[in-house]
């Protein structure tokens, strides 16, 4: 006869389904045989703690056990039933055994007490054929969920560049990062995880983009300061400019202001629709050395214009 549920769980008889669930999740998590792969006795231990908790995680089957109507393997006590049909795991009106499945325990679903645990397998798929207690009914383990991180540039985000990683098998994939990538944002790469008898588990890449020395990103736009000298803002004039996919010539208009902001179309970050945001790229004139040739000659230069009139100065 198999010991007692609340003895093998270490729970009190007046414990709550709450503090069941909790004791059998911790208890699976340690004994899984995932990761116990060289302790046979951890796999027996953990047949009789999901036995346990499928019996006391049924209200009906933990009233019947309290009462002393059926055992701790379900089976009906002597005058236990008495005129009861069927009896646990019998004839037609009885309730399921053992083999019944995970997922007829009071609502408890499989994935939700061991998701993300054992990358979304069953815990007694992993019991396999040795006559465990999944009855062969059980869905077998995925291997475990693997987590990356993905270190990348502000302009290969922007002009969502493909990035090569290194899985924790040693294979090198290319990724295509996804339209209205940003800091944070998770792919998902389903069977890269870590190998199991069900199949192997998922990977999920999470993006950082790098901080750059001089592009900034504002909402899906690009923003970057552009210097311009004296000369080429007054006279005007076709200067390289840096964008994410390379240089570009720039028309600097004549007699530009130092604050004037450009805009360069579809030269930003991609949205999720596949659009693209725009390059802004703000002029700071730049004023010659003091002891320069350009500033010896514009020694005693006023501007005749009122650059100062709306300020009332």
């Amino acid at each position: 006869m198999a010991a007692d549920p609340y003895t093998i769980l270490g729970v009190s008889r007046g414990a709550s389904e709450k503090d069941i669930k909790s004791a059998y999740r911790k208890l699976a998590k340690e004994l899984h045989p995932d990761a116990n792969k060289d302790n046979p006795k951890a796999a027996d231990r953990f047949s009789q703690v999901t036995a346990a908790y499928d019996l006391l995680s049924d209200k009906a089957k933990r009233a019947q056990f309290d009462r002393g109507e059926i055992d701790a393997d379900g089976n009906p006590t002597m005058g236990g039933f008495g005129g009861h049909g069927g009896g646990y795991g019998g004839g037609p009106g009885g309730q399921r055994g053992f083999g019944g499945g995970f997922g007829s325990n009071d609502g408890i679903d499989l994935e939700d007490l061991f998701g993300g645990i054992f990358g979304g397998g069953g815990p007694r798929g992993g019991m396999g054929g040795t006559g465990g207690m999944g009855g062969g009914r059980g869905r077998a383990p995925r291997g475990a969920n693997v987590s990356y991180r993905l270190s990348v540039s502000l302009t290969d985000a922007a002009e969502r560049k493909d990035q090569r990683i290194t899985l924790a098998d040693g294979k090198t994939i290319d990724l295509k990062l996804p339209a209205g990538v940003e800091e944070g944002t998770q792919m998902r790469l389903a069977g890269k995880g870590e190998p199991g008898p069900g199949g192997p588990g998922d990977a999920t890449v999470t993006v950082h983009i790098q901080h750059h020395p001089f592009f900034h990103r504002d909402g899906d736009d690009l923003r970057i300061d552009l210097p311009i000298t004296l000369d080429e803002a007054l006279a005007g004039a076709k200067v390289k400019a840096p964008t994410a996919s390379g240089a570009v010539m720039l028309s600097i208009p004549p007699g530009v202001s130092s604050g004037k902001v450009l805009r360069l179309k579809g030269k930003g970050f991609s949205r999720k629709d596949g659009s693209r945001g725009d390059q802004l790229i703000t002029l700071e004139i730049v004023l010659p050395e003091h002891d320069s040739d350009l500033a010896k000659r514009l020694e005693g230069w006023r501007d005749t214009r009122d650059v100062r009139g709306k300020l009332g100065v």
